[in-house]
């Protein structure tokens, strides 16, 4: 029987959301999950060692957000840019639309945009007449559930401590929960995917199978497609770098072989739901996601639905905080 959209949902209060991060970065509570097992923990996140073996390896994903949404000089236009073309060409997803046709302008920062072509999906092409500074002039880009604007804090706390390749709109929240101190005692690489606009668009489709997936670009290094290819366990840091490896894998012809040797840039539109037949990921750390989103999906199709979903049962039940800047899941 196909899956539906609706068999990943959950009831979650409101309350749970995490509108703010904690004071420090690894005070979160993590719920543990042994898929063999089906056993559930209630863990803080500062446990997260314990876990590893000593061969393991634990992925991450380096990229950096930046302040991407824009608002005009007269206040009247939205503006996301979802890729820098080059200094002075932004695609861009534009609010309201209906008055930014081909022609039309608007300035930000004195500095005066075009609107060169309109794409198929609504996404504009704006050009500038010089550079606009997007850390001077720009945004985070919150997500709605949070329920506020960006403050100067998020500058820092919506940012991995290890982010140092910019191009996200959003950040890959599983890793918000590292410090630098945690990190030097686990044997880890880096990998880059830009999480774009899409990560926060629903499920329209009624069946799971008829949803068209968001594309993301993406680059991983000839020396941690090595490390991934040479570990005895691969863990990833959040749904972005399983999309990453598993996207990569794909493309391998040695059996033998996690991962082609090389390195890799590209993009991918994968879309991993159950059944699902992982070749590189051994354990898998993310954060809380959206009922009936593509993220609970790919953990479900990693975990088993029925017990992923048992799993949020009770992270509600235990009062767990939920999304960006909540608590954590751990699949071993």
């Amino acid at each position: 029987m196909p899956l539906r959209t609706q068999d990943f949902d959950y009831h979650l209060p409101e309350e749970l959301i995490a509108a703010r991060p904690l004071a420090e970065r690894s005070a979160s509570r993590m719920l543990v999950v042994h898929r063999q097992s089906g056993r559930i923990e209630h863990r803080m996140f500062r446990d997260f060692p314990e876990y590893l073996r000593p061969d393991d390896l634990l992925v991450l994903n380096d990229t950096k957000v930046i302040p991407a949404r824009v608002f005009s000089d007269d206040g009247k236009i939205e503006l996301l840019c979802l890729d820098r073309l080059s200094p002075v060409d932004w695609r861009c997803l534009v609010r309201p639309g209906k008055r930014m046709k081909p022609g039309r302008s608007l300035t930000v920062g004195g500095i005066q945009g075009t609107v060169v072509e309109v794409f198929e999906n609504g996404d504009r092409l704006i050009q500038w007449d010089s550079h606009v500074d997007l850390n001077q002039h720009g945004h985070l880009a919150l997500p709605h559930y949070m329920g506020r604007e960006d403050e100067l804090s998020d500058r820092d706390r919506y940012q991995t401590v290890y982010a140092r390749e910019e191009g996200a709109i959003a950040a890959p929240t599983a890793g918000l929960h590292f410090t630098p101190e945690m990190l030097e005692k686990i044997n880890h690489a880096f990998l880059t995917l830009h999480v774009g606009v899409g990560t926060f668009r629903p499920v329209s489709a009624e069946l799971v199978s008829d949803h068209v997936m968001h594309s993301e670009k993406y680059a991983i290094s000839a020396e941690t497609t090595q490390r991934v290819n040479a570990a005895s366990r691969v863990l990833a840091v959040g749904t972005t770098v399983t999309r990453v490896l598993e996207a990569i894998a794909r493309q391998s012809a040695t059996p033998s072989l996690r991962l082609p040797a090389g390195e890799h840039r590209g993009e991918t539109d994968i879309f991993i739901h159950p059944p699902y037949d992982f070749r590189v990921l051994g354990g898998l750390l993310t954060n809380f996601h959206l009922p009936q989103s593509t993220l609970i999906m790919l953990v479900s199709a990693f975990a088993g639905q029925e017990l992923v979903l048992e799993a949020y049962r009770q992270a509600v039940e235990e009062r767990y905080r939920f999304y960006s800047y909540g608590d954590c899941m751990l699949l071993v």
